[in-house]
């Protein structure tokens, strides 16, 4: 008898004590914060990367350097050969933009983020990415029916020009684009469940 009440108080004791009721399932856990924080992480200083990258390249031709100037082709590559006053100024406000690109994908992940409005970073985070990924997306399909013969352009074709920007250049700004959009994405998820989603990082 003893042994027999000793077995029911061990059964009880393994019972649970909240058990889940018909046509409920338990709770997942959440992956919330940390999920969104990892993704916006690669993805935000990935276009960081890329926005100094090219923010280089044309300061490096704006100072003069021809290095990679004939897989640009056409007017770009005219004008860095023979800058005006007005192109310098043109080439200078387009790396001053780039690196605000960089330090806008920064903002997203780490701590000197927190003193920009949020709803500002969003704003403009998202018109730059929506923007990049507009005039990449266009200018890359563009070269692609132009490459396969889909399109016969009037003027003449710099063979050379027209497959690095397919290759390189305007696919560059497509993926820079691509990436930012994931950054703020998951940045505007994390939002959701914390009011500062930064990294403890410096």
């Amino acid at each position: 008898m003893t042994r027999m009440t000793g077995m029911k108080d061990a059964l009880r004791a393994r019972r649970p004590s909240s058990p889940i009721t018909p046509g409920k399932v338990a709770a997942q856990p959440q992956q919330g914060p940390a999920h969104s924080m990892a993704g916006m992480r690669w993805a935000a200083y990935g276009a960081c990367a890329l926005a100094f990258g090219h923010a280089g390249v044309s300061a490096y031709w704006a100072l003069g350097g021809t290095g990679g100037l004939d897989t640009v082709g056409g007017f770009a590559e005219r004008w860095a050969r023979s800058p005006s006053t007005a192109t310098l100024i043109i080439v200078w406000a387009t790396v001053v933009l780039k690196v605000l690109g960089g330090f806008l994908a920064l903002a997203l992940v780490r701590p000197f983020g927190a003193r920009v409005p949020r709803p500002l970073v969003l704003l403009a985070g998202t018109a730059a990415a929506a923007l990049l990924i507009l005039y990449g997306g266009v200018m890359v399909l563009a070269a692609i029916l132009v490459e396969t013969g889909a399109v016969h352009p009037a003027a003449p074709i710099d063979w050379r020009g027209l497959r690095w920007h397919l290759g390189l250049w305007d696919l560059w700004f497509l993926i820079w684009g691509v990436l930012l959009g994931i950054a703020v994405w998951s940045f505007h998820r994390a939002g959701r469940c914390a009011p500062n989603p930064l990294g403890n990082d410096g």
